[in-house]
């Protein structure tokens, strides 16, 4: 499902650049932490489960934050959040796999590897407990997602359509992100949540991703059945521990 052309230039501009990243040796194997126990863990402690995600930077964000990302993983775990998410997308996002590697020791909580990985050669580039996967963007979903889950990998397949969440559901896809961002013209719509939520398995893992600004919008989010919500500009923009928090406790 490689739908690069109707994308925005800036999308465009990383899809190139993954493209052209070397490919690297050798092959990773993972020892995952598990998601679905941490959602779990976080419910019963009565905390709304937040993927909180540290981005120095991003096409649709301004300046970029310089703090050590090891503090800020650590303020982040301190302020509830269930799992983290690391940019490895060095050109556009300011992200490293070296900075996920160091995130990943520091902290106890799952990793998320958020890049754009387009085939099964790029899944070895650094050790995540889960991996992002965009379903718009790779040929192969079905056979990538197996490739993810052979290394140990927990894939979040990312989708931002009915027809991108059907082809997730073939894929086996258990872990589903429904983007509100349309990558087409980078803008954010919280109805595509509860658009697509509403068409989704009552067994999958729900994340609803961009645009939760707000404990309002938690509260929508979770109404539409989210299990857990990526939440990056809205926790970067300011002391990311109170951030946190103010997200956990809606």
């Amino acid at each position: 499902m490689n739908a690069s052309d109707s994308v925005a230039p800036a999308v465009q501009s990383i899809l190139r650049a993954a493209r052209e990243r070397g490919r690297p040796e050798g092959r990773v194997s993972v020892e995952a932490r598990s998601f679905p126990e941490a959602l779990a863990a976080a419910e019963r402690e009565g905390r709304v489960p937040v993927i909180a995600e540290i981005k120095p930077t991003s096409p649709t964000t301004e300046g970029t934050r310089e703090d050590d990302p090891i503090e800020l993983a650590r303020e982040m775990v301190a302020g509830g959040a269930t799992a983290l998410s690391v940019l490895t997308e060095p050109d556009h996002f300011g992200g490293s796999p070296e900075t996920l590697e160091r995130v990943r020791e520091a902290v106890d909580v799952p990793v998320l590897r958020k890049d754009f990985v387009l085939e099964e050669a790029q899944l070895d580039v650094v050790e995540a407990d889960l991996v992002l996967l965009i379903a718009r963007f790779v040929d192969d979903l079905e056979g990538l997602v197996a490739a993810a889950r052979d290394r140990g990998f927990q894939p979040l397949v990312e989708v931002h359509t009915v027809e991108e969440l059907e082809a997730a559901i073939e894929a086996d896809a258990k872990t589903i992100g429904i983007n509100n961002r349309d990558l087409a013209a980078l803008e954010v719509d919280l109805d595509t949540f509860e658009r697509v939520a509403s068409e989704a398995p009552d067994d999958a893992i729900l994340v609803a991703e961009s645009g939760i600004s707000s404990k309002e919008d938690v509260r929508r989010m979770r109404e539409a059945g989210a299990d857990a919500l990526l939440i990056g500009t809205a926790i970067m923009d300011g002391d990311v521990r109170e951030n946190v928090e103010r997200f956990t406790t809606a």
